[in-house]
């Protein structure tokens, strides 16, 4: 599939939440676009801004916190700075100890992901870094977002 090819592409309704994110200059890359590792900091912000604006993320005290532990990314349109990004997330597995979020980003109106990626994130005590269940307020958040379960 090219980039053109829109065919398999999520559209907007496809996602349950929207974080936007301003391009910034230093976005761009030699080729004149955003470069690829600034996708992953989008998906990492899109979540954690919905853990943090649900309340039930402190990043400073949590004694549990979900950690990367797998992410990919599908890139299918330019996106360069001033574009405005619109980062959708979905939960599409919640599990005993961690959840599956896919992610699309939308670059100005677009209704067509200009990329899709996932990111999971395992639940851990902070302290020995082993993993728990999903707190139960964490895991009530999640189904707002759920596409499966």
């Amino acid at each position: 599939m090219g980039p053109k090819d829109t065919r398999n592409r999520e559209r907007r309704d496809a996602y349950r939440f929207f974080h936007t994110i301003t391009t910034r200059w230093k976005d761009n890359d030699v080729y004149g676009h955003v470069n690829n590792v600034v996708y992953y900091s989008y998906f990492d912000t899109a979540v954690n801004y919905y853990l943090v604006s649900r309340k039930v993320l402190d990043i400073a005290r949590a004694e549990v916190v979900g950690i990367v532990a797998e992410t990919g990314c599908r890139f299918y349109a330019s996106i360069s700075f001033p574009d405005r990004v619109d980062v959708g997330i979905r939960a599409a597995r919640i599990g005993r100890s961690s959840v599956r979020y896919e992610i699309g980003v939308f670059r100005n109106d677009e209704d067509i992901a200009s990329a899709e990626g996932y990111f999971v994130h395992v639940y851990v005590d902070r302290v020995g870094m082993r993993p728990v269940p999903i707190p139960e307020p964490v895991r009530r958040v999640l189904q707002e977002i759920a596409v499966e379960n």
